[in-house]
């Protein structure tokens, strides 16, 4: 068992890369909106990405189902990583041959569909450097996704990748339409009424604010006392910032929390002054952050906080339904990943080789009821 560190300090929305812009943009977080280098409408559009390097919506919309792209010149056993990043991940193929005994652990009716539909809240935008569309305009890519696959070849399963909505994603996985989710889920107390888990990396949080503001989050959430901070809606933060909102209003505080439809708006606003953060995945935000820097709507991180409070170190973990079998072959999977090196590779290939496990854990404490 993974031994998790207490965390005083310290999912998705989700975003895509945009072609390197004449900026300094690197490529790693949620929290820039998605748009690809597509030649943009150089309107409106061009403000929006003045002020958000990713901005743009996704052509797709709706719920659609994509089969996993086949990427020449790889060899069965492998699996390309990495790609239509537009410079988000290093490309690369990792070695993922089919492991018989995990196989034997699957569900006989994933044995005999013999795929599995990976769900992935990429909708309406994406989340770099978790899930976004690729700079093909269709093809999901993002270190969730890429570790969705991974573990699908390991267990000898085609992967097919499912985009929805963060909200939608739940409802697929609930109706059998989607075997898991590989989208930066976090683990919790509540999520295990209705689903099983198997972690997969550190969930950490953080909040991203304009470069001009000097305040430092450290964990005690009383520094957000007359602050205004966005948040994305059914989200693990989103639960946690309400929680601390409840606290100050008990104190004679005001914390508002604000919900917008889009990280593009978000940032809009934030670049605006009318929030004073946006409190996201920890990997988004560092993503955004660079791909801000140097620019006139420079962001910086106020500081982090375990997804599973103060007290324990939060997991993100592979999420199918509860009762479903499938819990115990994703571990044993990642387990194999990490035992041969390339989870280390993996995580490396997307810049999140901090956020690294020791071992994936079968539902694993969550953050408490309490909380979530």
């Amino acid at each position: 068992m993974t031994e998790r560190r207490a965390r005083p300090e310290g999912r998705a929305p989700v975003v895509r890369p945009p072609a390197p812009v004449p900026t300094t943009l690197t490529d790693k977080d949620p929290a820039a909106m998605p748009t690809p280098r597509s030649r943009h409408r150089r309107t409106a559009l061009l403000a929006a990405l003045a002020l958000v390097p990713l901005a743009a919506t996704l052509t797709a919309c709706g719920d659609d189902a994509e089969p996993a792209a086949a990427v020449a010149g790889t060899a069965k056993g492998e699996v390309a990583i990495g790609g239509l990043s537009n410079g988000a991940a290093k490309p690369t193929t990792l070695k993922a041959p089919v492991v018989d005994a995990l196989r034997a652990q699957l569900p006989e009716e994933i044995k005999d569909k013999g795929e599995l539909v990976i769900g992935v809240g990429v909708l309406p935008a994406g989340s770099p450097p978790l899930n976004f569309i690729g700079s093909d305009q269709k093809t999901v890519t993002g270190s969730e996704s890429d570790l969705g696959r991974l573990v699908a070849a390991t267990l000898g399963l085609k992967p097919v990748i499912r985009k929805s909505t963060w909200e939608n994603m739940f409802l697929g996985i609930d109706s059998g339409k989607v075997d898991a989710a590989f989208s930066n889920v976090t683990d919790t107390e509540e999520r295990k009424r209705k689903y099983e888990f198997a972690s997969y990396r550190q969930d950490n949080l953080a909040f991203e604010t304009d470069k001009s503001q000097s305040w430092t989050f450290t964990g005690d959430y009383k520094v957000l006392a007359g602050k205004t901070v966005a948040v994305s809606s059914g989200t693990n933060q989103e639960r946690i910032l309400l929680n601390w909102q409840r606290q100050l209003k008990k104190q004679g505080k005001k914390l508002d929390v604000k919900h917008y439809p889009d990280l593009n708006s978000t940032y809009l606003a934030l670049s605006g002054k009318k929030i004073d953060a946006y409190l996201g995945p920890n990997p988004a935000i560092a993503y955004h952050t660079r791909t801000t820097e140097g620019t006139p709507r420079a962001t910086r991180s106020a500081g982090t906080y375990s997804g599973a409070g103060s007290e324990l170190q939060g997991l993100i973990a592979a999420t199918s339904k509860k009762g479903s079998g499938l819990a115990k072959p994703f571990a044993g999977a990642i387990n194999h990943l990490i035992d041969n090196g390339e989870y280390a590779k993996w995580l490396a290939t997307w810049n999140l080789s901090d956020e690294a496990v020791e071992r994936s854990e079968i539902n694993p404490p969550g953050l408490p009821l309490s909380d979530s």
